[in-house]
């Protein structure tokens, strides 16, 4: 499979950044998968604003370890969350496959360091299941569901979960 970056997957769906789904409007059954610590997860694609390249990120003072600092985007100046550091996990180093996927949060844009991202696939309801009750791991609450996808399954991630103590997540500042 050739390489694409974030914003082709997303063009390639007939998307822009940032698009909204309109009412009959498939999208609301695409989701974007991508990896992280070898796990493959998926968010709905009508939550992603905007898919970029890992770049410099400033810390904040007074965050929790995930809050990795903020960063211009195109003027806008947005927090920026370590999942995998959520998850409560050891740091890993970033390489050039590392990207941030730009999510809206509260009417914020907030971004999401991620390993890399993969492709965009269709579920329906039907393909989605809860996530399984005997998972105790530290990710467990952060997974909305589990969707059936080309023989094998996608760990749906409730984005809202991961970015929820917006307490600290510093609000975006407009420059």
């Amino acid at each position: 499979m050739a390489e694409l970056s974030g914003t082709e997957l997303l063009a390639g769906e007939g998307m822009t950044p940032g698009q909204e789904d309109g009412e009959g409007d498939s999208m609301g059954n695409k989701f974007l998968v991508f990896t992280l610590d070898s796990q493959e997860f998926a968010i709905p694609i009508r939550h992603v604003i905007d898919i970029i390249n890992a770049q410099p990120i400033t810390r904040v003072p007074n965050t929790p370890d995930y809050v990795k600092g903020i960063t211009n985007l195109r003027g806008k100046v947005i927090p920026i969350v370590d999942v995998l550091t959520r998850f409560g996990k050891q740091h890993q180093e970033y390489d050039e496959r590392t990207c941030i996927i730009v999510v809206e949060y509260g009417g914020d844009a907030v971004g999401m360091i991620i390993d890399r991202v993969s492709e965009v696939v269709d579920m329906s309801e039907d393909d989605i299941s809860d996530p399984p009750a005997f998972s105790d791991s530290s990710e467990a609450k952060f997974i909305q569901g589990v969707g059936r996808v080309d023989g094998g399954v996608r760990l749906i991630l409730d984005f809202l979960a991961v970015l929820e103590d917006s307490a600290y997540v510093p609000a975006a500042i407009e420059e």
